[in-house]
C-alpha cells in the first residue's frame, strides 16, 4: 500500500478520532520528507468534480481536496477571487487530471503538481492567465516568477 493509499485509509478511519488522523498525517509527512525524492513521486488522477476556488479542487475517487502546488490564488471573498475561481473552473472543470503528490497540508488536503491531459501544468496556466501568482515560499521559483 503506497503512502497516498495509507493516508486516505487513515483519514477515512479517523472519523471517530481526530488525534489519530493528525498522527497519521504527521507520520506520512515525515516519511515523505525522509525518503529520496525520485523514489517518492506518487501520482493520483481522476476527473475534476468540483472547483472550490482558484487553487483548490476535488477529483473523482480522491477523498480529500487537492491544493495546487506552487500556486497562490486570491480567496473567493477577496479581490480577484471570483475571477480566479472562474478561470480554474474553465481550465479544469470536468477534465481528467494527473497529479504528483508533493505534500499534505495543515488542512489535510493533498498538495499536488497537476497536469491536464495535454501535459500542461495547471499552476503554470493560471499564472500565465494572470489570475494567480506563484507561491514562492513553496515553489522556490519553479515557475520563474519569484
Amino acid at each position: 500500500m503506497n503512502r497516498l493509499s495509507r493516508y486516505t485509509a487513515d483519514l477515512a478511519g479517523s472519523q471517530t478520532s481526530r488525534g489519530l488522523s493528525y498522527a497519521a498525517v504527521m507520520a506520512t509527512c515525515i516519511s515523505m520528507m525522509l525518503a529520496p525524492t525520485s523514489a517518492t513521486a506518487e501520482e493520483f488522477s481522476g476527473t475534476v468534480t468540483r472547483v472550490t476556488d482558484g487553487d483548490t479542487f476535488h477529483l473523482s475517487g480522491v477523498d480529500p481536496a487537492i491544493r495546487v502546488w506552487g500556486l497562490d490564488a486570491p480567496e473567493r471573498n477577496e479581490r480577484g477571487g471570483s475571477a480566479a475561481t472562474r478561470a480554474m473552473r474553465s481550465l479544469i472543470g470536468g477534465q481528467p487530471l494527473t497529479c504528483v503528490l508533493v505534500d499534505i497540508d495543515r488542512y489535510q488536503r493533498l498538495v499536488g503538481q497537476c497536469f491536464l491531459p495535454n501535459g500542461r501544468d495547471i499552476a503554470e496556466a493560471m499564472i500565465s492567465m494572470g489570475v494567480a501568482t506563484e507561491y514562492c515560499r513553496y515553489s522556490r521559483g519553479f515557475y520563474g516568477n519569484c
